[in-house]
Formats: structure tokens, C-alpha cells, sequence
């Protein structure tokens, strides 16, 4: 047997893995219009807590969304400005209406993330003011909810006792850079982490999505706090491993949390995915060979073979590029794009990859983890 065909042949068994026994990843089944939990007898306390750091041409819309939620129970949001220069401020109060408070963000101290240092201020704001609440949605300043949101997350959270209920938000996918980008960023999620996986209480596997995560108060405690992902800046899978050891998670897609933000084009995307990229391979050159290594033999070497290869490498490498555009289907569709930006997804691998390398350039450099003009980057840490 030919080298080629060998590799052809690994690459097919890696598929093969990723379809049949990688937890149905990329079928998309976790979603929040599944299953459908009863609503509680009780409707319990819920403070939002909203970090923002120059946010003004989205936080208008946001705060609006969380402050008309449909909620029976008693519910608030705090708005933590850390440090606006832009008004964002201004906006929110705007529309927040008698729901809002709005709090100035202190000096960051060291050891500390920019979003998670305000997020800490914001929760503890809201635990020793007015009501205490039973959950806390962390939320960010450019996520849209809609109406119901809130009612759904909580009632999920009461039907299982679920410590932490997170979605991942709808994210834009208007232009062509978006339709090329972002439904994979959500595949290679969950690829990473299945969500089925996720809601496995025999499974060390915790994930969660930060734009929209539903905390249990007393299992946030328990677990440390914010403080203990102070310096994480992937600190959404950080805070739900601190609380999967407290209880159940749940993670799943949704539509009624959307992303008020629009990407851009291909420097946008490429910024946000190298903005944590290299922090999820524990700043480990090693482990970033072995993921070049591994994104070349599964997405890449399949298509070379297919082109350029003979015999059983060329069948090889066009069975393999038919199951990954058939396991990229489910998204595609979920993001209402066309089927056929599954054959691309060999390409769109090239891309992520890329963006991997550049997380760990910038971090070497000394600008890892850029977010709102702060590099969060904390190698010595890792």
C-alpha cells in the first residue's frame, strides 16, 4: 500500500470516528426549541449582569431586549461600563427603563481579564442589593433576546435543577465572508465539544457559550466565583467546568439569541478566532504542531488526494470529502446558507488553521488575547 493511500485511508478513519462516535456533534440536535421544559411552579430571582466596554452602536438594542423580557418573576439587569469612552452608558439608560442600573466599572487589577473583572463587579452588585437572586444571567453587550428568552432558560433550569443552561447565540451570517466563516466556528465547537457530551454528567467534558449563560447563584459560589476563572479568557468553558463539579449543565443552539453585531470580512473573523485560539491550546507549541498536524490530514490531505491522487487514494480522498460536506449539512442549514459551502469546508479548514497560527504569533508577540485594546493574553499563567 502506497504512503497516499495510507493517508487517505487515516483520514477516512478519523471521519469515521467523528461521525459515528463523536457524540452526533454535527447533527445540531441540542437545540432550545427541543424538548420543551414545563414552566415552574415558582418563578425565581434573576439578575442579568452586562459587561461593556464601548458598546454604543449595539447596547441600545441589547438592554431594550433584557429589560422587556416576558418574565413573571422578579428580574433586573446591571450594566457594568467598564470604562466607555463612546456613551455607551448614555444608550443604555436611554431605553433600560426602572429594570436597569447601570454601575462604573473600577481599575482593573492585575491577574484579572478585562470582561471577567466586570462581570465580578456586576454579580456582586447584584447579590448584595435589593432582592437576591436565585440565577444570574451573564450575558454580553451585543446579544439580542428575544422576548421569551429568559422564560425558557429559566424553566429549563428548574425542570432539570440545572446549574448552568447555556446558548449559543445565533450568530450574523449576512455577507460572504460570514457564510464562509461562521456557521464552521460553530461546527468546530461543537466538534470540540459535543453538546450531548456536555449535558453528560458522567463526562468531565463542560463547555458553554458566553453570550448567554444562566448561573445558578449558589453553585457559582460554591465553585469559587468569577474569581476563580479571573485570568481564563476562553472563561465561558472555564466557568462551566467550576460548575459542572456543582451540578448538571445544558448547552444548545437557539434562535432567540442573536448576535446584534455583524463580523465583517475576513480580517473581522480572523480577529475573533485568534483573539483565543492559542489560549485553547494552553499556549503549547507542541499541542499547536499536533492541531496543524491534525487539521492537515483530516480537512486538507483529502482534497489533494482526491485532485492529484490514483487508485485507492483518490477514492479515499473523495469518499472523505463527501462525509465532511455531508456532516457540515446540519449547520449549513441551521444557518440558512447553501448545501453546497459544504465542499468548501476543506478551504475554510485552511483558514481556521491559519488563524490558529496567528493566535500564537500575536502571543508571542505580546499582544495575545486583543480585546477592546487590552491584551489579555497570560502565557505565564497557562
Amino acid at each position: 500500500m502506497s504512503w497516499a493511500a495510507a493517508l487517505g485511508l487515516l483520514a477516512a478513519a478519523i471521519w469515521l470516528y467523528l461521525l459515528v462516535a463523536r457524540g452526533g456533534f454535527w447533527l445540531a440536535r441540542q437545540r432550545d426549541d427541543r424538548d420543551v421544559p414545563p414552566e415552574p411552579e415558582r418563578w425565581p430571582c434573576v439578575a442579568a449582569v452586562v459587561p461593556a466596554r464601548n458598546e454604543a452602536d449595539v447596547i441600545a438594542r441589547s438592554i431594550a431586549s433584557l429589560t422587556r423580557q416576558d418574565y413573571p418573576g422578579a428580574f433586573r439587569v446591571v450594566l457594568v461600563d467598564d470604562g466607555s469612552d463612546d456613551g455607551t452608558a448614555a444608550a443604555a439608560l436611554a431605553v433600560g427603563g426602572p429594570r436597569l442600573e447601570v454601575l462604573r466599572g473600577s481599575a482593573l487589577p492585575a491577574g484579572w481579564t478585562g470582561k471577567v473583572w466586570a462581570q465580578q463587579h456586576g454579580v456582586q452588585h447584584a447579590t448584595i442589593t435589593g432582592q437576591t437572586p436565585d440565577y444570574l444571567l451573564l450575558t454580553d453587550a451585543d446579544i439580542g433576546h428575544a422576548p421569551d428568552s429568559l422564560r425558557f432558560l429559566v424553566a429549563r433550569a428548574e425542570s432539570r435543577r440545572f446549574v448552568l443552561v447555556s446558548l449559543m447565540a445565533e450568530l450574523s451570517c449576512r455577507s460572504w465572508a460570514e457564510r464562509l466563516l461562521i456557521p464552521a466556528f460553530v461546527f468546530f465547537f461543537q466538534m470540540l465539544y459535543p453538546f450531548a457530551w456536555v449535558a453528560d454528567q458522567n463526562r468531565k467534558l463542560a463547555a458553554a457559550a458566553g453570550g448567554c449563560m444562566l448561573v445558578r447563584r449558589e453553585a457559582l459560589e460554591k465553585g469559587g466565583g468569577m474569581a476563580s476563572i479571573r485570568s481564563d479568557i476562553i472563561d465561558d468553558c472555564a466557568l462551566a467546568r467550576r460548575l459542572k463539579a456543582q451540578g448538571p449543565i445544558w448547552l444548545g443552539l437557539t434562535r432567540r439569541a442573536t448576535s446584534l453585531r455583524p463580523y465583517g470580512g475576513l480580517r473581522d473573523i480572523g480577529r475573533m478566532v485568534s483573539r483565543s485560539a492559542y489560549a485553547q491550546l494552553d499556549y503549547s507549541p507542541l499541542l499547536l504542531a499536533g492541531t496543524v498536524a491534525g487539521m492537515t490530514i483530516t480537512y486538507l490531505a483529502p482534497v489533494v488526494l482526491a485532485v492529484f491522487g490514483s487508485g485507492l487514494a483518490r477514492s479515499a480522498g473523495l469518499c472523505v470529502w463527501l462525509l465532511m460536506a455531508v456532516a457540515f449539512q446540519p449547520m449549513l442549514r441551521f444557518y440558512r446558507v447553501s448545501p453546497l459551502w459544504g465542499l468548501a469546508l476543506p478551504a475554510i479548514a485552511a483558514a481556521y488553521t491559519l488563524f490558529t497560527v496567528q493566535s500564537a504569533v500575536e502571543v508571542w508577540r505580546g499582544r495575545g488575547g486583543m480585546w477592546k485594546g487590552r491584551a489579555q493574553a497570560m502565557v505565564s499563567e497557562s
